[in-house]
């Protein structure tokens, strides 16, 4: 799917006004709230807005520990690995990668003592053989696409009546 100004601009104002509805948004980017509906609509479908809950800020949330931590695991236990990694809850993301690890991981507890018994218990899951862990000291970019969607601007608007 290649988004336009007004998709860009519907994604920007949901993240800046995450209470809004579409009346306030058809205000915030001058489009009429029908035009402003059936593209939400279209996101939605398309899966590029995938959801309207809360970003919690771990930290804030009681949890300033954090690590990234890669696994090198057992041929073909991705699936026996990813039902390991669901069932502990300090799991926060996993991703399969390529490259000498198999996947990684971001965890976060509320403690170093919590941190190191998840490592533990990462390590103990019989699928992964090795694992390698790197503790976060401070977030210097936090996560965003806001820019990143910005590269893919396609140009000119659908709706005609938009104007940035």
């Amino acid at each position: 799917m290649t988004l336009d100004d007004l998709d860009l601009a519907l994604v920007k104002a949901l993240r800046d006004h995450p209470r809004a509805g579409p009346l306030e948004l058809s205000r915030l980017t001058s489009v009429a709230r029908g035009t402003v509906q059936a593209r939400l609509s279209r996101l939605e479908e398309a899966g590029v807005i995938t959801g309207y809950g809360p970003d919690v800020d771990l930290h804030a949330a009681g949890f300033p520990v954090q690590a990234f931590v890669s696994l090198e695991i057992a041929q073909g236990a991705l699936e026996e690995v990813r039902g390991a990694l669901d069932a502990i809850g300090q799991v926060v993301e996993a991703y399969a990668t390529t490259g000498a690890h198999d996947v990684l991981c971001r965890v976060a507890t509320a403690s170093h003592a919590e941190l190191q018994e998840t490592l533990i218990r990462l390590d103990r899951t019989p699928t992964v053989v090795r694992s390698t862990s790197i503790v976060v000291l401070s977030e210097l970019i936090a996560h965003r696409v806001d820019p990143l969607l910005a590269t893919a601007a396609g140009g000119a608007s659908r709706a005609p009546a938009y104007r940035r």
